[in-house]
């Protein structure tokens, strides 16, 4: 992602994708997983169970967007990873989101006392 990107608060792709879909994305951000493990991460997200038709059209719709790669861990199982262009797009929201979200320079330490308390 280049410098322009980021301070013109393009969100680029990401703009067309659901919450769920972002969501899902963030999780990949962190490592790969497999479907339940990506389940179980949006299910404790959002305090209620992720139904199996809910999740898996959409990862195989970040899959045809190019943002997920799909493998097969074995022949019931599928891993998912995000591809670079999905790190773009996680990126990409992220630095949208900061756009809207620091306005001065107490809101811009908040940001980064949040992320020290990530490191």
């Amino acid at each position: 992602m280049s410098e322009a990107q980021t301070v013109s608060g393009d969100p680029g792709i990401v703009r067309d994708l659901t919450a769920f879909q972002q969501n899902i994305l963030v999780i990949l951000a962190e490592e790969s997983r497999y479907g339940l493990a990506i389940k179980r991460e949006l299910e404790a997200y959002y305090g209620d169970e992720v139904n199996h038709g809910r999740l898996y059209p959409n990862l195989d719709e970040l899959v045809e967007m190019g943002l997920v790669e799909k493998s097969e861990l074995d022949k019931r199982t599928n891993q998912y990873e995000l591809t670079d262009d999905g790190h773009e797009a996680v990126l990409d929201q992220l630095g949208w989101t900061l756009s809207k979200v620091v306005t001065d320079d107490e809101r811009a330490e908040t940001v980064r006392d949040l992320v020290d308390d990530q490191l």
